[in-house]
């Protein structure tokens, strides 16, 4: 006599093994997404330190030897340099605006902070005083940084505090320590050199 169909033995096999197939395309769709949201999460992180560079090359080359005067009218150094032990970092003036097309002079105070964890480019509407200050934030998670600054002996300060005020250094190193990138070294110019 002739069957046709499955037996229910046949049918449990092949449902285990539909099973099985099932779980372990489930587990590598898993592993595909998590190594997606990896993947973008350091791209994130090594773009952050890239711009954060980009940024730094741009603002420290366009440095100027401008005295600026703060909100209480006291004179102030053209570059303000600290160790990476207080909130400000970097203080200077820059020839030249992130906005071209903006009807203001020619030049453009910036700052760089440490605060709550977090680097940060303070770009100020007006070089004199201290209203209009816009702060974007560039690395998340800095444990600590540290600056040095090289003057024109070639000697290697960890503060900028010249008696000249207009003066300003070489080269500056940055080294952060992040959750994200570890600790990080980074040198930029001064100036153009002209």
């Amino acid at each position: 006599m002739k069957r046709n169909g499955f037996t229910l033995i046949e049918m449990l096999i092949a449902l285990g093994i539909f099973g099985m197939i099932t779980a372990a395309g489930v587990a590598l769709l898993t592993l595909t997404v998590r190594t997606q949201e990896t993947s973008a999460r350091l791209l994130d992180e090594v773009g952050a330190v890239r711009r954060t560079g980009a940024l730094l090359t741009a603002d420290l080359g366009q440095a100027a030897p401008r005295i600026r005067r703060d909100g209480e009218g006291r004179r102030r150094p053209a570059f303000e340099g600290g160790d990476g032990g207080g909130a400000l970092l970097i203080a200077l003036v820059r020839r030249g605006w992130d906005d071209e097309e903006a009807a203001h002079g020619s030049l453009q105070r910036v700052e760089y902070r440490l605060r709550e964890g977090r680097l940060e480019r303070w770009s100020f509407a007006a070089v004199d005083g201290e209203a209009g200050a816009v702060a974007v934030p560039l690395i998340e998670g800095v444990r600590r940084a540290r600056l040095r600054y090289r003057d024109r002996q070639g000697l290697w300060r960890a503060r900028w505090d010249p008696t000249d005020a207009a003066s300003l250094p070489i080269a500056v190193e940055l080294v952060t320590d992040s959750a994200g990138q570890g600790v990080l070294r980074q040198l930029f110019l001064v100036g153009s050199r002209r």
